[in-house]
Order: structure tokens, then sequence, then C-alpha cells
């Protein structure tokens, strides 16, 4: 089984947006992947709670069937665990799944 860990912590929205949530919306349904994760920590979870473009875009890669997380303490200290939430990103201790993807032959990507 192919699967990919995308992990995004970079503030950088045109990253986010050329790269990040374009890839992510077409990874499943044009079979490059079994399997997708998009992974949302640090800074990222603070511009994401505050740009709805960026948000309208995690739809989509959530409609395609990518799972999405975000890191609990990036999001709890950055006052947007609630926010997050409300779009669908499941809050969680992102160490445990990175580890877990590391030794569990998940093929890693970091922005």
């Amino acid at each position: 089984m192919n699967r990919l860990l995308i992990v995004w912590s970079t503030e950088e929205v045109e990253v986010a947006k050329k790269m990040i949530l374009l890839y992510g919306s077409v990874i499943l349904p044009r079979g490059y992947w079994d399997e997708a994760h998009l992974m949302v920590w640090g800074p990222s979870a603070r511009v994401l709670a505050e740009n709805s473009e960026l948000q309208s875009m995690l739809k989509t890669v959530q409609e395609s069937g990518v799972e999405t997380s975000v890191c609990v303490v990036c999001s709890d200290d950055y006052g947007v665990t609630e926010k997050l939430k409300r779009v669908g990103i499941t809050p969680e201790h992102t160490g445990e799944r990175l580890t877990e993807a590391l030794q569990n032959d998940w093929k890693v990507i970091t922005f």
C-alpha cells in the first residue's frame, strides 16, 4: 500500500496554496497514493484558522478523502483549536502519528 503523510508547518500562504493544498486535492482522485493524511503543525495552524481561502481549499482536500489533523499543542497555543475543529480537522498529538508513519513505511514530505 502506498501511503503519504504531508506535514504542513510553514506559514507561507503561497506554498500552502500552490503545493500543499493543490497537490493534496488531487493525490487520491488521480490514484497517486492509496491513502494520504495532511498534518497541520506549528504556524500553519494559525494561518489556516485565519485564512478562509485556505480553509476552502482544505475542504476540497478533505472531500477527496485525505484525512487531516492538527497538532493540539500548537492549535491550543495559538488559540485556534475550536476554529480548526469546525473546519473538520482533528486535534491530536501529532508526534505520535509522525512517529507511527515513519516506523510503518509511510512516505513523509514536509513543508
